[in-house]
């Protein structure tokens, strides 16, 4: 469902003045979900409020309110958002390799890159998702997103260990997936040198765990 105030057929056949509108009116919305998930980021979910989120974009509540009526519409657009541009970073770090013909430390940069780049491009993801107290209209987001970052780990398991027995291939890919997720936090919180020297480190950590299965 579009956002208030944005329509979804801005084709070229629209009056040029309604497209500049509509155009507007998507930086407008571009503009409140990049301040939701600072504010979300920095405040948690339940603490956050509408008028913190203009107040960071820099408009009216009132604004706002042409666009999104309520704090949970403004968490659905950007969880789609966020669920969007993570499919993305899955399509870069999964598609088009032969995770079988690569060695284990390709295999992790490959991997490993541009999820961790999502992750520090987006601060207020972790605040979102990663709440027990989730809005439950937002719960089937998460699950989704996790449920393909699953079955695309275990797909590499798969490709490295054919032998593998299924229970075990999972299992495997649950536990790389946590220790990956256990270790982000640090990775955002580094500054400079320090946070390539983190991500190395989450690296070394899951070449440890993974080398004795698909190395």
């Amino acid at each position: 469902m579009a956002p208030r105030g944005v329509t979804p057929d801005s084709g070229p056949d629209r009056p040029a003045g309604t497209r500049r509108r509509q155009a507007r009116g998507e930086r407008r919305i571009g503009e409140i979900l990049d301040a939701a998930a600072e504010v979300f980021a920095d405040a948690g979910y339940e603490a956050a409020t509408t008028n913190a989120i203009a107040a960071r974009a820099g408009i009216s509540p009132g604004s706002l309110y042409q666009f999104f009526g309520n704090k949970e519409a403004v968490a659905q657009a950007l969880a789609d958002r966020f669920a969007a541009q993570m499919r993305d970073a899955h399509a870069i770090a999964f598609d088009a390799t032969d995770f079988a013909a690569i060695d284990l430390d390709a295999v992790l940069d490959r991997v490993v890159d541009p999820i961790v780049a999502f992750n520090l491009a987006n601060p207020g993801f972790k605040a979102l998702f990663a709440r027990p107290d989730m809005p439950a209209g937002l719960a089937g987001a998460a699950q989704a997103i996790q449920g393909a970052l699953l079955g695309r780990v275990e797909g590499i398991i798969a490709a490295r260990a054919a032998g593998l027995p299924e229970d075990e291939r999972a299992r495997t890919a649950r536990v790389a997936i946590q220790i990956f997720q256990a270790m982000v936090p640090m990775v955002v919180a580094a500054r400079g040198d320090e946070r390539a020297a983190t991500v190395a480190e989450l690296k070394k950590v899951l070449r440890g765990y993974l080398a004795p299965v698909i190395g």
